[in-house]
């Protein structure tokens, strides 16, 4: 299994593998066709006051971290496109495109982890 995380501005490449967005919003700028995608899992995007309260500033990416990992175990679609994800991996690199601009701080990152953690765990 191998999980990456790549902004979606940035250019294609074959060794994405299975490319899918997990942004709640279509990021601007980004045509459907140069996207180049795999799928759009809305359902594995933080809630829209989540990612308001964030805000994208790094002091309140711990609590945002935590609160988003509440939301992904307490989401019945999320948890649903985590097994889609997980079967697709174990054949594939996946790559989860995002469109912040901070490539540290973002839900992507912490989406990653915690994928990672549910596919090692025999839930």
């Amino acid at each position: 299994m191998v999980l990456q995380v790549k902004r979606i501005y940035d250019s294609f490449q074959e060794s994405d593998g299975i490319r899918l967005l997990v942004d709640r919003l279509w990021p601007r700028g980004v045509s459907k066709e140069n996207a180049r995608l795999n799928g759009w899992l809305k359902e594995l995007a933080p809630s829209s006051g989540l990612r308001v309260r964030f805000g994208h500033m790094a002091e309140n990416f711990a609590e945002f971290s935590a609160l988003y990992r509440d939301e992904l175990d307490a989401n019945a679609e999320a948890q649903a496109a985590i097994r889609r994800i997980a079967l697709q991996s174990q054949e594939a690199v996946v790559t989860l495109l995002y469109g912040a601009r901070d490539r540290q701080i973002n839900h992507a990152v912490v989406l990653k982890e915690y994928l990672e953690e549910k596919m090692k765990s025999p839930d």
